[in-house]
């Protein structure tokens, strides 16, 4: 499966859009202490902790788009965006969604 934040992939032409793929994950309440637990990491002005617990969610966010995609009979992906956001009360959660459109080349 080729992902791509372009519009289109270069050297491919898109021969079918199956249409728009989603993928969400939500990081809960643990999350924002296991932060804090792990801000002792933190080695110039970056904690790895944190960095690595955005990377998963993202990761496994990315994983559920691509899945959806290719229950559609697609190989690629186009137009991927990525968007962090704080919800829940207090912004105690933390949700990444993953958004493109599912295409074969």
């Amino acid at each position: 499966m080729i992902l791509s934040t372009t519009p289109t992939i270069e050297g491919h032409t898109i021969k079918e859009y199956k249409g728009v793929v989603t993928g969400e994950t939500i990081i809960g309440a643990n999350f924002v202490k296991d932060f804090f637990a792990g801000i002792r990491d933190i080695v110039g002005g970056r904690s790895g902790a944190y960095e690595r617990v955005l990377r998963e969610a993202k990761d496994t966010s990315m994983k559920e788009m691509e899945d959806r995609a290719r229950e559609m009979g697609a190989n690629a992906i186009v137009g991927i965006d990525i968007d962090y956001e704080t919800i829940g009360q207090g912004n105690s959660m933390l949700m990444v969604a993953t958004s493109g459109t599912a295409v074969v080349i």
